[in-house]
């Protein structure tokens, strides 16, 4: 039998410029990255929930736009390690800077009196998105786009710790346990690529399920995906204590 890594699939040979540590089509002759995939499922019901109760709560329309960007992720991602192919790993990458680009309008627009546009911020994170895109589509390397990814979350995470510690303190909890959730998950991203060549050694003399526990790619989207639906709770909760108490920031 051939190695689990080297299984053919439904799919065919993968045409992606990543793969991750799961064995490829292990679990399912369907599923590239069984694990991989499944996990996705915590970017795209949790978010569906919120984009439903936002919309029934006549929330502003930018939270929804948030819920649903992030559950265009997780279908995204889900496609991605489903087929492992290219065009689908574009529609994972991609609608996480888009996303981000939300998070970031939301976050910075929670103290405003009243729910106006505000279009210098929003022609800023457009042409980024634009401009990454652009830029990834011809130079096809997954290091930029993590950085670019990574230059979006530090700006959420920036502005969400200076909420937390001198603005909303009571929101403290939600706020650290996010980004701590957050943090978990890019861990275990770090450990899964790392150790790569050892946790598959290391699962093959484990019962599958037992194994499954490794993967910790699927591990970073549940955390990820999890700290991720805290983060738009976190911007949410800002927004409405303001307009309840209106309190005087810049």
């Amino acid at each position: 039998m051939a190695p689990a890594a080297d299984r053919e699939g439904y799919w065919g040979p993968p045409t992606s410029t990543l793969e991750w540590c799961e064995e490829n089509y292990a679990v399912s002759y369907y599923i590239a990255e069984f694990w991989n995939t499944v996990s996705n499922l915590i970017f795209i019901l949790p978010p569906i929930y919120g984009a439903i109760q936002t919309y029934k709560d006549g929330l502003e329309k930018r939270y929804l736009a948030a819920y649903l960007c992030l559950t265009a992720v997780g279908l995204g991602s889900w496609c991605f390690h489903m087929t492992l192919k290219y065009e689908m790993q574009l529609l994972d990458e991609l609608p996480m800077i888009y996303s981000c680009c939300v998070f970031v309008y939301c976050l910075y627009e929670c103290f405003k009196y009243k729910n106006t546009v505000n279009y210098p911020l929003l022609f800023l994170l457009i042409t980024y998105s634009v401009v990454v895109s652009i830029v990834y589509l011809n130079l096809k390397e997954p290091v930029f786009h993590q950085v670019m990814y990574g230059t979006l979350v530090s700006i959420i995470v920036l502005r969400s710790v200076y909420i937390v510690l001198w603005v909303y303190p009571w929101l403290r909890g939600l706020g650290y346990t996010s980004l701590t959730v957050f943090l978990m998950g890019f861990f275990l991203w770090n450990v899964d690529n790392i150790f790569c060549d050892k946790l598959r050694a290391l699962r093959e003399k484990m019962p599958p399920v037992v194994g499954a526990v490794t993967q910790f790619h699927a591990w970073w989207h549940i955390l990820t995906g999890l700290g991720s639906y805290l983060h738009i709770l976190l911007s949410l909760y800002t927004r409405t204590l303001f307009l309840k108490h209106r309190p005087k920031v810049k």
